[in-house]
């Protein structure tokens, strides 16, 4: 009888009780069975003569010397099933991160930036951890200025764009130059929330970033306030404001459903003008270019962590 590999074998065969064709047990007995049955010894088995098997009586069976087989062998007791093997816990992460498997902090409303150390007037703002928001109307030039000032920090930077990810939606696309409805707003609230859900775990995982929008000052729906519930209060906002000539020339350049008609333009630039008087820092770049402009912006990130504007 074959047996499962891993499964404990059964005992030696003990000479012992055997039934025999009739129930009845083999005794222990000092003569030799009567009958077609000799006792077997080592060899080959001989074949049983035809014909009915007569029941053999109680107590005429020798006990099998050792080695020998008897007539009828008793059935080994039953194999016990092999255990079965729990399914095997999955490894635990490496923290090394040679397997990708990192354990990631989650992210936290960005609280507001430390001071400088040592009392100093101002700090380094290319290694500070910061989330910029930078406000200004279409042709500003923020989103290339956003783009160029990440790429050249000291630290890891993450740029967001509004407007790209509000284009991650293909087909249904609400697009606010079509008309201004409940559709295009809803689409704006979810694509400002998964900006600012990004914002947060970027900074709770040390890489700054900067977000690009074009925030209008009397417009609740899309105004600071949604920028600050979903980031946290630590969002420095800074506007880039050019004159309106610069501007419609920059949006000349544009293509696709970024440009907009000049009459747009001009009346987004109008809006704009709003934020002059509300406390937050507005550069005019409308004679420097992309490089003198991030510098520009260093500097002002710079005086927001020594002394966060009030918003």
């Amino acid at each position: 009888m074959q047996h499962s590999v891993g499964a404990p074998l059964p005992p030696p065969h003990q000479p012992g009780p055997a039934p025999d064709a009739g129930g009845a047990g083999w005794a222990q007995g000092t003569g030799h069975h009567p009958g077609p049955h000799q006792a077997h010894h080592p060899g080959p088995h001989p074949a049983s003569p035809p014909g009915p098997h007569p029941a053999s009586p109680p107590g005429s069976h020798p006990a099998s010397p050792p080695g020998s087989h008897p007539a009828h062998p008793a059935p080994p007791p039953p194999v016990p099933p092999a255990p079965l093997h729990p399914t095997p816990a999955p490894p635990p992460m490496d923290p090394s991160g040679v397997t990708g498997h990192i354990q990631l902090p989650p992210g936290g409303p960005v609280p507001l930036p430390h001071p400088p150390a040592g009392g100093a007037a101002v700090t380094d703002a290319s290694q500070a951890a910061v989330a910029v928001l930078l406000i200004g109307p279409a042709g500003a030039g923020k989103t290339t200025v956003a783009r160029h000032w990440a790429d050249r920090r000291r630290v890891p930077t993450a740029h967001i764009s509004l407007d790209d990810v509000r284009e991650w939606v293909r087909s249904g696309f609400a697009n606010p130059q079509s008309g201004w409805n409940e559709n295009s707003e809803a689409q704006y609230r979810l694509a400002r929330r998964t900006c600012g859900f990004a914002a947060r775990n970027f900074l709770a995982n040390g890489i700054s970033c900067i977000l690009d929008d074009a925030v209008f000052p009397d417009r609740p729906v899309v105004g600071l306030g949604g920028w600050k519930r979903h980031v946290g209060p630590g969002l420095l906002p800074v506007v880039v404001l050019p004159g309106l000539e610069i501007v419609l020339e920059r949006n000349a350049a544009r293509s696709g459903n970024r440009r907009l008609s000049d009459e747009e333009v001009a009346r987004i630039h109008g809006r704009m003008a709003g934020w002059y008087g509300s406390g937050l820092p507005i550069i005019d770049n409308s004679t420097y270019d992309v490089e003198t402009t991030a510098r520009m912006l260093d500097e002002v990130v710079a005086r927001s962590i020594a002394s966060p504007p009030s918003w």
